[in-house]
């Protein structure tokens, strides 16, 4: 492939592109509006989330990956567990650390949010046959890599311009 095709996006190119910020869109106003049917904070939701995706992270892990420094986390933590959507646990290779464990996925109120969703993403996903859906778990997982590289080059460029 040449350097001119890269450097000059087709008609396709451009309504793809278009396509994916719709969808990140979409999927931005679905998850405030999870949370607030949760009753939970969008920076909540997004730390819980975070947690069901990578599993249990100390607070400074989850701190890194939401942005927030670790006095909102810790008071985020707080609040979360009250609530019973995270707990925390005794690092067994560190005592002084502490591992948050998500456990809101057990709780009925997600799973009922959650359902609707679910069963309509099944729902489509069975008009693709094995081959088209293996192709497009591939992209998903692939653009997931690429929206984590451009988070953290621009979450770099934001602490350069506050450092500044």
């Amino acid at each position: 492939m040449s350097s001119d095709r890269q450097d000059q996006p087709t008609d396709l190119h451009q309504n793809f592109t278009l396509r994916m910020r719709g969808l990140g869109t979409r999927t931005v106003l679905y998850q405030q509006n999870v949370a607030a049917s949760l009753g939970l904070y969008n920076n909540e939701y997004l730390s819980v989330d975070i947690l069901h995706e990578k599993g249990p992270i100390t607070a400074g892990e989850l701190s890194k990956l939401t942005g927030l420094a670790t006095g909102s986390v810790t008071a985020l933590i707080d609040r979360l567990e009250k609530n019973g959507f995270v707990r925390r646990q005794k690092d067994p290779n560190d005592r002084r650390k502490v591992i948050i464990v998500p456990l809101y996925e057990n709780k009925e109120e997600v799973f009922n949010t959650y359902l609707p969703l679910h069963t309509a993403m099944v729902k489509l996903a069975s008009t693709y046959t094995e081959e088209e859906l293996e192709l497009i778990t591939q992209f998903l997982g692939k653009a997931s890599d690429v929206l984590e590289e451009q988070i953290h080059r621009l979450s770099s460029t934001t602490r350069n311009k506050s450092s500044s």
